[in-house]
């Protein structure tokens, strides 16, 4: 079977750790664990527990918490995984075969796109349309769908424009997959990450072929933890179980635990107002610079997550600029070819407030340069 190359994992990986300045990330600063466990008692409970195997689609205790966050869903509703990387891949091999058709909005982080077409179907882009502020367009979406139709994958909020769905656009979507007994795959791992404070609705009980991934990397700013979920019909989560047992088997006794404690209502509240008190800290910056530079740049501002969407209207192509600031300026970004879409830049601005400034100065230098 031919792989397609994941370019952006291997780009982050390649070089994150080898530039001075780092804005390629889409998530917020990572919290530690001792803020985590910042009582004595529960902090004495998680270092007491066996390393053992947990419970492999994980704890009852665990998918009962993950349960709570979305309206009718309880424990059997919910597999938890190695990340919502895996809760994407199980999906993504337990419904596709060759010859389907994946309807994949775009643009978009491209791990589900890159399967699908890895494991033979046919892949028909759902575009974000920035007249639209970055809405898909409805008339476009029932074009796609045909009887060969068997998953419509989405990202909401969406990686990396920051848009979110209407509840209308997320029932026009369900009627489409509904229309010929399609999957809906929602992508919903920056669902708490809102710059309002407003959560998200999902997708979860839209439909009966709805399935809501997510985790712990971006709204929760913990993806060392490497904890993630997928939420479907009961029927569903166990079958994906049995996928998941010739993937990673199940999640870590550590952190199977400390989910859960990250979980408990009053925590994961804390941990969400953090993620906002991050998101409003910074992203100012990074609005004041696009105005600045707004004969270089289109933008529209994002509702969620830590990055923005920035079009560039400058000379040569996104990728050969984000070369350049590598090379040049020590500075990772990413350019909008790794993310199905040339001509535009993925900033993230999650992290450490004076990095990022520091980080904008030296892509000022390069455009003069330029």
């Amino acid at each position: 079977m031919h792989i397609v190359p994941f370019e952006l994992e291997r780009w982050q990986s390649e070089w994150e750790h080898h530039v001075e300045l780092n804005i390629s990330e889409s998530g917020v600063e990572p919290l530690s664990a001792a803020e985590l466990l910042d009582d004595p008692a529960v902090r004495n409970r998680v270092l007491s527990v066996p390393l053992g195997y947990p419970q492999t689609n994980g704890s009852e205790e665990l998918r009962g918490r993950i349960a709570e966050m979305y309206p009718g869903a309880s424990a059997a509703n919910v597999l938890v995984t190695c990340g919502c990387s895996e809760a994407n891949y199980l999906v993504v091999w337990s419904l596709v075969e060759p010859g389907d058709e994946v309807i994949f909005m775009q643009p978009n982080y491209m791990q589900i796109g890159g399967l699908a077409a890895s494991f033979g179907a046919v892949v028909k882009p759902l575009w974000l349309r920035e007249n639209l502020r970055w809405a898909p367009d409805v008339a476009e979406l029932r074009r796609l769908v045909t009887p060969k139709t068997k998953l419509i994958a989405i990202c909401n909020p969406s990686n990396p424009t920051g848009a979110v769905l209407s509840e209308k656009m997320m029932e026009e979507i369900c009627a489409a997959a509904g229309s010929v007994g399609a999957w809906v795959l929602a992508d919903e791992v920056y669902r708490g990450a809102e710059l309002s404070g407003s959560l998200t609705p999902t997708f979860f009980g839209r439909y009966e072929r709805v399935l809501c991934t997510s985790g712990f990397s971006k709204a929760f700013g913990m993806p060392g933890l490497r904890t993630g979920w997928v939420v479907g019909p009961a029927e569903m989560a166990q079958k994906l179980w049995g996928y998941h047992d010739y993937t990673s088997i199940g999640p870590t006794m550590l952190t199977d635990r400390l989910a859960d404690i990250a979980l408990e209502p009053a925590q994961r509240a804390q941990i969400l107002f953090r993620t906002r008190r991050i998101l409003l800290r910074n992203y100012p910056i990074v609005r004041g610079w696009a105005e600045r530079h707004a004969n270089l740049f289109t933008h529209i501002p994002p509702l969620a997550g830590a990055i923005a969407w920035l079009g560039y209207k400058g000379k040569g192509t996104t990728a050969e600029l984000a070369e350049a600031a590598r090379t040049r300026k020590n500075l990772l970004i990413v350019p909008g070819e790794q993310l199905g879409m040339p001509g535009y830049l993925r900033v993230g601005f999650g992290g450490n407030a004076d990095k990022l400034q520091k980080a904008l100065a030296r892509l000022d230098e390069l455009l003069v340069e330029l």
